[in-house]
């Protein structure tokens, strides 16, 4: 199933795209609630039935507008690292890099993500999304899945230098604490986290670990990846992250991105740029910046 979250007379709903483009409304409120009440379990969820909508005459949201979390992995693609100047990375003494991104970060497909002050270098980064439908708490790697409601598409914004209005010395990358909260921090602008523009369950995806990720900017290609290449799989970031936390209902991880950001070639987004991101059986996100 294609499950969304949607504004449709000025009211929060939710709802199954069907496979003529039209929605079943399945009731009030967003995903993350429905999510919350069937403890991941679309089996109980309603039919919607006689109550169908054209696809066109809503407002399709962040399928989670208000996850409990949101994490992200770092560093998850060798050629995303070698491309930053790193070293390969050998997985038997690494540990997954996870990171959190705050809620406010959070947006929807097809909305305008505003370009921060502070920065003049804002990148972007393609991902494969995992969307939760059951908690946790030291998940073994062989159940990590069984806690998955969903999959959808997702883009890591990044703004890559930060500019507070005075003198810092920031330090060289990956050698000073000023330099490494920094990159933290140009994470965190609202609107960064754009993902959508649908859940697709499970039972639809398939295999995780075998689905291509591609990125353009006004219609070029700058990404072309697949999830395949993934240094932690999506199981072993769930359980890595179950670990550290107790994961909930509605949390959203994001798996990291492969090789052809902006930073590798110095070519940052300008106002006006649109990303599109697909990634293959759960659709395409489409952001602008301005």
């Amino acid at each position: 199933m294609k499950l969304l979250s949607y504004e449709r007379d000025g009211a929060v709903r939710h709802g199954r795209l069907l496979d003529d483009g039209r929605i079943a409304e399945l009731g009030d409120g967003d995903l993350g609630a429905a999510i919350v009440a069937l403890d991941g379990d679309w089996a109980r969820l309603p039919t919607g039935e006689g109550t169908a909508h054209d696809l066109a005459s809503v407002r399709v949201l962040a399928p989670v507008p208000n996850p409990p979390k949101v994490l992200a992995a770092a560093a998850n693609y060798q050629e995303h690292v070698l491309e930053g100047g790193g070293e390969p990375l050998v997985k038997e003494r690494l540990a997954p890099r996870m990171f959190l991104k705050p809620g406010t970060s959070v947006t929807g497909p097809d909305t305008v993500i505003p370009l921060p002050d502070s920065s003049s270098q804002i990148d972007w980064e393609a991902e494969l999304v995992v969307v939760l439908g059951r908690g946790g708490r030291d998940v073994a790697v062989a159940d990590a899945l069984d806690l998955v409601a969903g999959y959808a598409v997702g883009n890591d914004v990044s703004a890559r230098s930060l500019d507070l209005g005075y003198e810092r010395d920031a330090g060289a990358p990956g050698a000073s604490a000023e330099w490494f909260f920094d990159w933290l921090a140009g994470k965190w602008f609202d609107g960064f986290a754009p993902f959508g523009p649908w859940l697709v369950t499970p039972d639809e995806v398939g295999d995780p670990q075998d689905l291509a990720v591609r990125l353009e900017v006004n219609g070029k290609l700058r990404q072309d990846g697949n999830t395949r290449d993934m240094i932690f799989t999506v199981a072993e970031l769930i359980a890595h992250c179950s670990r550290l936390m107790t994961l909930q209902p509605g949390d959203l991880i994001f798996t990291g991105t492969p090789s052809g950001v902006g930073a590798a070639t110095g070519d940052f987004l300008r106002s006006g740029d649109e990303m599109t991101v697909t990634v293959d059986g759960l659709g395409t996100l489409a952001n602008t910046v301005r």
